[in-house]
């Protein structure tokens, strides 16, 4: 590979709200232990967006107000073309702080107070904080679960979405965090929902890149006209480069109306101006642009990550099932079979026991209190020291 995906690096002590929130939990861990919660990686940012921002800083050390340049929205044009086979315009981009404010900047754009909001459970938690802190109401649509993979319950969806109070879809695509990349029959029958019920589809794609072998993210904009009509596509490269810090993303609207509506609400929040800091504005051009190389590698070394965990776990921990990953690089786990009664003796025992700093499933939703995410994008090393002391304590849990 010509890219580094196996130093460990520390990032104790670095202002990390992922590492933070675990050495916090328990100042004394050991120093070569490392949270797997948060959506972050622990890859170092590919040399040509790290090299690119550095030239920026000493060519023009002027940090003065600037707005995104050709270059930035004909990287994200491109970027869309090659890698989703998605054909969008210039006046179609906006771009936002990140995806959640952008949530945000949508729910109040395109509902009212007490409005209905539905989303696919479990998801992602801060779904529910944005829709409760604006005031609106949150209708649940529980995916289906069979014991090996998730499905839409179409016929509950349908019932909902014929609620008049209901507005809004917000669309997890690919799905965080149960890892289902969405079959293209599927968003026609969302589309087709929600176009017969005036529900209008805020679809959050920021792990659209991350994807497995044999799966292809369909974005939700090219399943119809009249759907990319009446949807609001959310993207951002933080996930797939690991520049969340950098607070830069893009949401997509071709219906001119929307877009309309979508700004003048970012305006009066004050993000109109200048919504993207210039490093923020740089590091998504140089991603998009520059960074497909390490993006492919970086893909090869989440799957071989994934089959590795799926395999020891099988052969070692067969209390716990590991989902199938299609896109994301957050594992989706079914810990029931350890036996715990409830989610806090489970996280209890991965946090105190195994030495694991997940995230616990029962943030994503009610239904999946005997559930646990881990984030994959790691070194090797860090993945099989991991596995080690799960398998420790499982033993451990085993004999007593």
């Amino acid at each position: 590979m010509a890219y580094n995906f196996k130093t460990f690096k520390s990032r104790r002590n670095t202002g990390s709200s992922k590492w933070g929130a675990m050495v916090q939990s328990n100042p004394s861990l050991p120093t070569d232990i490392i949270p797997l919660s948060v959506a972050d990686m622990e890859f170092e940012v590919a040399p040509e967006i790290i090299n690119g921002i550095k030239k920026r800083l000493t060519d023009n050390a002027i940090l003065g107000y600037e707005r995104p340049t050709d270059d930035y929205y004909t990287a994200i044009i491109n970027w869309m073309s090659k890698i989703h086979n998605w054909q969008i315009q210039k006046d179609w981009i906006i771009p936002t702080g990140s995806v959640v404010p952008a949530l945000v900047t949508a729910i109040q754009a395109f509902t009212n107070f007490e409005d209905k909001i539905l989303i696919m459970t479990p998801v992602y938690y801060p779904f529910y904080d944005v829709i409760n802190f604006t005031h609106r109401q949150v209708v649940d649509t529980p995916l289906t679960f069979d014991g090996e993979n998730y499905q839409i319950n179409f016929a509950d969806f349908e019932k909902k979405a014929a609620n008049s109070n209901v507005k809004m879809l917000i669309l997890c695509s690919p799905h965080n965090p149960v890892g289902r990349v969405w079959k293209k029959a599927e968003l026609e029958k969302i589309a087709k929902i929600c176009l017969a019920n005036d529900v209008l589809v805020v679809s959050d794609e920021i792990h659209a890149d991350l994807l497995m072998p044999g799966y292809t993210h369909i974005p939700y904009a090219t399943i119809s006209e009249e759907a990319a009509n009446n949807s609001v596509i959310c993207t951002a490269p933080s996930k797939t480069f690991n520049l969340a810090g950098m607070k830069a993303a893009n949401t997509i609207i071709k219906n001119s109306y929307l877009r309309r509506l979508f700004n003048d609400q970012q305006n009066r929040r004050g993000d109109g101006g200048m919504p993207v800091n210039i490093l923020g504005q740089l590091s998504v051009q140089l991603a998009y642009s520059k960074g497909e190389t390490w993006y492919h590698e970086m893909l090869t070394v989440i799957d071989d990550n994934r089959q590795y965990i799926e395999k020891y776990i099988k052969e070692n921990i067969p209390e716990i099932k590991v989902l199938p990953l299609q896109g994301t690089y957050l594992q989706w786990w079914d810990c029931s079979g350890l036996g715990f009664q409830n989610e806090v003796e489970l996280g209890n025992f991965m946090k105190e026991k195994a030495l694991l700093f997940l995230d616990d499933g029962y943030l994503f939703g009610d239904i999946s209190k005997q559930f646990e995410r881990i984030n994959i994008a790691c070194p090797r090393n860090v993945l099989e020291k991991a596995m080690y002391r799960l398998n420790r304590a499982v033993q451990d849990l085993r004999n007593s």
